[in-house]
């Protein structure tokens, strides 16, 4: 892994060691073991050229249907959490007037990552908290198929809060430390 960016090499290390081992996102294992996950490095910190790269990241993932989906990961520039939200919420704009609505979506990761009413501390967090600022980019008719096989997709997020409740912040605090 020497050769990749070091934001990509962290984040696969995240899917790895944490999304797919403790079973944050249940695909995540399948697309892991068939490689086709992609982890792109975008290097632009104004809005606009993030938002270009983003753009030529779905028309990627459109040409390419061997890659089931995308890490799109920001090393600078969207440190903070609330210049990051309304990066997403533009992405998901984006999508929808480049006419990729109902074709891909967007799961949402940052280092500080909270869910609204959660204090900041709140173990739940880490369910959605990646080691670098990351626009996940879904194909939406992978995701209903994978949700329609796969037995009580709803309480997906419930587990997942339970398991963090559970095992506590510093659990994941030493999780992320060790994906650099």
């Amino acid at each position: 892994m020497s050769d990749l960016h070091p934001c990509i090499a962290e984040s696969e290390n995240w899917v790895k060691r944490v999304i797919m081992k403790y079973n944050i996102c249940p695909f995540a294992r399948r697309e892991v073991e068939r490689g086709s996950i992609r982890y792109h490095a975008c290097e632009e910190t104004k809005v606009k050229a993030v938002l270009q790269a983003f753009m030529g990241e779905c028309q990627y993932l459109e040409n390419n249907p061997a890659i089931e989906t995308t890490l799109f990961i920001l090393p600078r520039g969207f440190e903070g959490f609330y210049s990051y939200l309304d990066l997403v919420d533009s992405a998901n704009d984006i999508l929808l007037e480049q006419g990729f609505e109902g074709v891909f979506q967007i799961a949402s990761f940052h280092p500080d990552y909270c869910f609204e009413g959660e204090a900041q501390d709140s173990p739940s967090n880490y369910t959605n908290r990646s080691p670098y600022p990351t626009l996940h980019i879904i194909r939406e008719a992978s995701m209903e198929k994978a949700l329609a096989d796969y037995d009580d997709p709803e309480s997906i997020p419930e587990r997942n809060i339970e398991f963090a409740e559970r095992k506590g912040s510093e659990f994941f605090i030493k999780l992320l430390k060790e994906c650099q």
